[in-house]
C-alpha cells in the first residue's frame, strides 16, 4: 500500500511538472500606492506605449535574444536538477513495481531530452553575454617603418575607429534596451496600479525586473570595458601618429638629398655640355654621371631603409654562388662592361669590326650600357663584298670582348684606316708609269687624311711602342698569272672609306686610258662560230707511235 501511494505521488509530480512551470525564486511586486489611479483614456494610452515598447523591443533586439536564450536554459536546468532528483529515488530502490518501471523510463526519456536541449545552448550557462562584452582584438599593429607601410597605418587606424565605433553602438543598444525596460516596468506599475489582480501584467512585470536585473551589470561592465578599451586605442593611435610623422620627417629628409643629387647633376652636365665641344666625350661624361646618380640613389635608399645592412650582406653572400651561376653571362656582361669603360678600349661613336660565327658586322657603337652594345650597321666594304645589307641595328653583349674579335677603326681618337685599290696590267706596259699614277692619284686625295693621321699616330707613340708611323701611300707591284698587279694603299676616313675608294679608282682609269703604253690586264676568252676551234700544235717528243703486236 506504501508502494502504491509514493508511485501515485512520484507520478503525480513528475506530471505536475510537464505542464507547470516552477515557481522558484520569484521577485515580488511592489506597487508604490502614491500613484494615482488612471483614467480610462490614460490606460489606454498606456498600453499604447507598452506595445510600442515591446515592439521596439523585439525589433532587432540581439538583447532581448540572448536573455530569452539565457533563461530558456536555467528554466531547463531547474527541470533537469527535478529529475535528477527523481531518477535517484527511482534509481535507488532495490525492486520497483510495474508502474514505477514505467514511470522510471518516462523520467529517462525526459532527461534525455534536456540533456540535448541544455548542450545545444550550453554556450549561455555561465557568461551569455561574454562574446558581446569583449571588445574587438588589437592585434597585428603596422610598423612604420617604410613610406608604403604610412598607408597601411592609415587604414589600421580607420579600423580602430570603425570597431571602436561598432562596440560604442552595441553599448549604446544595451543602454537603451535598459531604458525601454525601465520604462516599461513603470507602464506595469501604473497598470497594476489600476488592475491589481491582473495576473499577466504582474507576470511581465516580475520578466520586466528580472531582464533589468540581468541587464544593469552588462552596462557597468560595458562602461568599464569601453573605457579600458578606448584609452587602448587612443595610446595605439598616438604611436602610430607619432610613427607616421617621424616616417614623414625621413621621407622628407631623404627627398631633398635626391633632390640635391638631381640639381648637382643636372648643373654638371650643363656646365660639360657648355664648355665641352667634344659629344662622344660629353655621351660618357652623361652616362658616368647617370650611373653615379642611380648607384648614388640606391645606396641612400639602402641605408635609409634597412636597419641590418650586415644581415643583408650575409644573405647576398650566401646566395652568390647559385646567383653566380644562374646568371653567368649577366655578370660576365657587366664584368665587360668595366673592362670597356675602365680600359677605354671601345667609345661610344667608335666605328667596329665584330665578327660572329664567322659573319661580319661593321659600324658604328651607338650606345653602351651596362650588359650590351648598341652598333648601327653602315655601307662599308664589308657590307658591300659580303653582307650586302646595311643599316641595321645590332646588339653585342659586353661579354663578347672576352671571347670574340671586335675590332676598333677608330681607337684612341684615330679616325683614319688603310685602304687599299688593285688593278692588273699587262706584261708589256709601262709598269713604272702606271706606278707612278697610282701614286699622284692616292697621294692627291688622301693628302689631308694622310696629315691627320700623322699627327694621331705621334700622340699613340707615347702610349705604345709603335714601330712603323710612316703614313705616306704605297704602292706594290706584283706579277700575276695575267699579267702585273698594281695595289695601292693610302689613308682614308674610317666612316667614309667606299667615297674616297670610288672616286680614286674613277681617276686612275681615266689617267691610265690616256695613256698609249699601259694597257689594262685581264682574263681574256674567244669564241667560235660556224667554224672548229683550232687545235694547237703537237710536241713530236710528245707523238706516242703505237707499237706493232708480234705474232
Amino acid at each position: 500500500m506504501i508502494k502504491i501511494i509514493l508511485f501515485v505521488s512520484l507520478l503525480f509530480s513528475s506530471l505536475v511538472f510537464a505542464t507547470a512551470q516552477p515557481e522558484d525564486n520569484v521577485t515580488t511586486v511592489f506597487i508604490d500606492n502614491n500613484v494615482q489611479l488612471l483614467s480610462e483614456e490614460n490606460i489606454e494610452k498606456q498600453l499604447l506605449e507598452k506595445d510600442k515598447l515591446d515592439e521596439e523591443l523585439k525589433e532587432n533586439n540581439i538583447w532581448s535574444k540572448i536573455y530569452s536564450n539565457y533563461h530558456t536554459y536555467k528554466e531547463l536546468g531547474k527541470q533537469n536538477e527535478t529529475l535528477d532528483n527523481q531518477f535517484q529515488i527511482l534509481d535507488n530502490k532495490y525492486k520497483r513495481t510495474k508502474y514505477e518501471e514505467k514511470a522510471f523510463e518516462e523520467i529517462k526519456n525526459k532527461k534525455s531530452i534536456l540533456v540535448g536541449k541544455l548542450q545545444l545552448l550550453k554556450e549561455y550557462e555561465t557568461d551569455p553575454f561574454k562574446k558581446f562584452l569583449t571588445p574587438p582584438a588589437i592585434d597585428n599593429i603596422p610598423d612604420v617603418g617604410n613610406p608604403f607601410a604610412i598607408i597601411s597605418a592609415l587604414s589600421y587606424q580607420e579600423k580602430l575607429n570603425s570597431e571602436h565605433q561598432e562596440y560604442d553602438d552595441r553599448s549604446l543598444s544595451i543602454q537603451n534596451v535598459v531604458k525601454k525596460l525601465k520604462k516599461k516596468r513603470a507602464i506595469l506599475h501604473k497598470l497594476l496600479l489600476n488592475d491589481a489582480n491582473n495576473t499577466e501584467y504582474s507576470a511581465e512585470l516580475l520578466d520586466t525586473q528580472e531582464q533589468i536585473k540581468t541587464f544593469t551589470p552588462v552596462v557597468e561592465i560595458f562602461k568599464t570595458t569601453q573605457n579600458v578599451y578606448m584609452k587602448k586605442i587612443d595610446e595605439i593611435k598616438l604611436k602610430l601618429q607619432s610613427d607616421i610623422k617621424k616616417e614623414i620627417g625621413k621621407i622628407i629628409s631623404i627627398g631633398m638629398i635626391i633632390l640635391f643629387f638631381i640639381l648637382f647633376i643636372l648643373l654638371v652636365k650643363y656646365l660639360v655640355r657648355r664648355y665641352m665641344s667634344d659629344n662622344d666625350r660629353f655621351y660618357t661624361i652623361n652616362k658616368a654621371l647617370n650611373i653615379t646618380f642611380f648607384t648614388l640613389l640606391i645606396f641612400t635608399l639602402l641605408f635609409a631603409y634597412i636597419e641590418n645592412v650586415s644581415y643583408l650582406v650575409t644573405i647576398l653572400g650566401f646566395a652568390s654562388a647559385g646567383i653566380a651561376i644562374a646568371m653567368k653571362d649577366w655578370f660576365m656582361s657587366l664584368m665587360g662592361w668595366l673592362v670597356i669603360i675602365i680600359g677605354g678600349a671601345i667609345h661610344v661613336g667608335d666605328r667596329v669590326k665584330f665578327v660572329r660565327d664567322g659573319v661580319e658586322y661593321v659600324g658604328d657603337i651607338v650606345d653602351i650600357s651596362l650588359l650590351r652594345m648598341t652598333l648601327q650597321e653602315d655601307i662599308t666594304l664589308t657590307t658591300y663584298m659580303t653582307n650586302r645589307r646595311a643599316g641595321r641595328i645590332i646588339f653585342i653583349p659586353n661579354n663578347f670582348i672576352f671571347t670574340d674579335m671586335i675590332a676598333n677603326y677608330a681607337h684612341a681618337g684615330l679616325k683614319t684606316v688603310w685602304d687599299g685599290i688593285d688593278f692588273m696590267v699587262t706584261f708589256d706596259s709601262n709598269i713604272g708609269k702606271a706606278t707612278s699614277i697610282a701614286k699622284e692619284v692616292t697621294k692627291k686625295y688622301s693628302k689631308g687624311y694622310t696629315d691627320i693621321t700623322r699627327k694621331q699616330l705621334n700622340k699613340l707613340r707615347r702610349q705604345y711602342s709603335m714601330k712603323n708611323t710612316n703614313v705616306e701611300p704605297r704602292i706594290f707591284s706584283f706579277i700575276e698569272p695575267y699579267g702585273m698587279k698594281i695595289s695601292a694603299w693610302y689613308h682614308t676616313n674610317a666612316y667614309a672609306t667606299l667615297t674616297l675608294r670610288s672616286t680614286i679608282s674613277a681617276e686612275i682609269i681615266e689617267r691610265i686610258q690616256k695613256e698609249d703604253d699601259i694597257f689594262l690586264a685581264f682574263p681574256t676568252q674567244s669564241i667560235y662560230i660556224d667554224k672548229n676551234a683550232p687545235k694547237p700544235p703537237l710536241d713530236p717528243e710528245e707523238v706516242v707511235v703505237p707499237s706493232k703486236e708480234l705474232k
